[in-house]
């Protein structure tokens, strides 16, 4: 299993890495008219995004509408205690940046611009490579699902596919449509997604429930 995630990983950022400048714009202004007349955008009051890196489909025209349109946007930072995990933090033009470990530019650590994981109403995530299950292969840190199955398992509910199913209907995956894969090799811990977005589609992973 190991070695098919480091070959499809090593395809699709290959694809992705292809991705010209005047594509990558014009796919991220794209997807911000996409994600803006989502409801569950609508709705939401704050929104977890990232900044993109290493060719990923870019948020930050989306980004400047959540401001614009007095959404709370915040990024995530690696944790500097609890190694491997993430924190959300709030960001806004004013944000106090750092390049952390992994060269990403994220907010200068600041406890009292953290966001509690219950109080973000969607999480986006990049990502590598995804299938029509809702499989998502990130880089290979394995941040996003640690962090996600800690919120999960830290709920109340004695049930844990319950939890598992409302706290993944909030997290939504952005890519390129050339990130797409037939299949992705999966672990027990990984969360599936509920939703990819990409600049030309909405799809919904098959049988599972969206919030859209």
């Amino acid at each position: 299993m190991a070695h098919q995630k480091v070959q499809i990983r090593k395809n699709v950022r290959a694809k992705r890495n292809s991705l010209d400048d005047v594509f990558q714009r014009s796919a991220a202004i794209s997807l911000s008219d996409k994600l803006s007349t989502l409801p569950s955008v609508m709705r939401a009051k704050t929104v977890a995004l990232y900044l993109a890196n290493d060719s990923e489909l870019s948020p930050s025209p989306f980004i400047k509408w959540c401001w614009q349109h007095g959404k709370q946007v915040v990024l995530p930072v690696l944790h500097p205690f609890s190694k491997g995990h993430l924190l959300f933090l709030c960001y806004t033009p004013e944000s106090k940046m750092r390049i952390n470990c992994f060269g990403i530019p994220e907010p200068a650590l600041d406890v009292t611009t953290v966001m509690p994981l219950p109080a973000i109403d969607i999480i986006f995530t990049p990502l590598v490579a995804f299938d029509d299950q809702g499989h998502r292969l990130g880089m290979g840190g394995g941040f996003y699902d640690r962090t996600l199955v800690s919120y999960v398992n830290s709920g109340n509910s004695s049930n844990a596919k319950a939890r598992q199913s409302v706290t993944r209907s909030e997290v939504i995956g952005l890519a390129h449509d050339c990130q797409q894969v037939d299949l992705i090799p999966i672990e027990p811990w990984d969360i599936p997604l509920s939703t990819i977005i990409t600049p030309t589609q909405i799809i919904q992973a098959k049988d599972l429930s969206s919030t859209l």
